[in-house]
């Protein structure tokens, strides 16, 4: 498998780690990741400017398109971006052909036929393959999988899965060995969209979550979206861990080259087995 890599803006500057365990894990599963050189999926204007984020999202698909590969992201917010381009541009003509007209600008072609896929679709296509590749099996871990908003809703758009009963991370997390226990408010927002707007609603969400991780009993609060762990990250309580770390440490990899602090107090939890 190669897919053209989208990493998002978030990455380089605020959360190497998720990058640098993407493709530690990538590398180990033999899912080849392909570079180009992408701007912006869009999501930061979304509600500034409604042709400068679909642009930014279908410039980046045709670029995928043109290197005849399907685009990987591991945000959960480019991911969702993308879909609803694609889907605006779908549903309005004048639209469709100002972003036709700004493409061929560039030479680029519309992109009719590439996917967009999240990591977790990813590795959900090749269940069998991640399985079997787990060397350490972490039975003694018990995961809260937070999935985010714009991967999931809405589901006409992003087409990721169930919107009020999904299983897709639960289902590759479990395949770690990991234990994903049920969580009231695991499909509610983390609050990093009203981050910078109002942040005192934003807190509150993601005060709000943690607590409910924490009730159920979970060791570590798993994540699978870089805004939502730079959310995650300013609370406290239980850590937040991004799942390609937790992955990774499954499929025999160190911490140091997943981006962990070898001495964080959770991997403790995993010296028992």
């Amino acid at each position: 498998m190669r897919y053209a890599y989208f990493p998002g803006c978030k990455i380089a500057h605020h959360l190497p780690a998720h990058g640098m365990s993407v493709e530690a894990v990538c590398d180990r599963l033999g899912i080849g990741l392909e570079r180009a050189e992408f701007a912006c999926c869009g999501y930061p204007v979304r509600h500034e400017s409604q042709d400068a984020s679909v642009y930014s999202a279908l410039r980046g698909l045709a670029q995928a398109q043109s290197m005849g590969l399907d685009l990987m992201t591991p945000c959960k917010c480019c991911f969702g971006n993308f879909q609803h381009a694609r889907h605006q541009a779908a549903q309005d003509e004048n639209l469709m052909q100002r972003m036709k007209d700004l493409l061929a600008e560039e030479r680029l072609p519309f992109p009719e036929t590439v996917r967009v896929r999240h990591l977790l679709q990813v590795l959900d296509d090749s269940l069998g393959a991640v399985s079997k590749a787990v060397t350490r099996p972490l039975r003694n871990l018990r995961l809260a999988c937070h999935y985010g908003c714009h991967a999931l809703r809405p589901a006409a758009i992003t087409h990721f899965d169930d919107p009020l009963a999904p299983t897709i991370f639960e289902r590759i997390a479990a395949a770690t060995g990991a234990v994903p226990l049920p969580w009231e408010l695991r499909l509610e927002c983390c609050g990093y969209p009203l981050r910078g707007r109002d942040e005192s609603i934003s807190d509150l969400l993601m005060a709000k979550k943690l607590a409910s991780a924490v009730a159920s009993g979970v060791d570590v609060l798993a994540t699978a979206c870089t805004y939502c762990q730079l959310q995650f990250g300013r609370g406290g309580g239980i850590p937040a861990v991004l799942f390609p770390q937790i992955l990774g440490l499954a499929l025999g990899l160190s911490p140091e080259a997943l981006g962990l602090a070898p001495d964080a107090p959770w991997l403790g939890r995993l010296e028992k087995e």
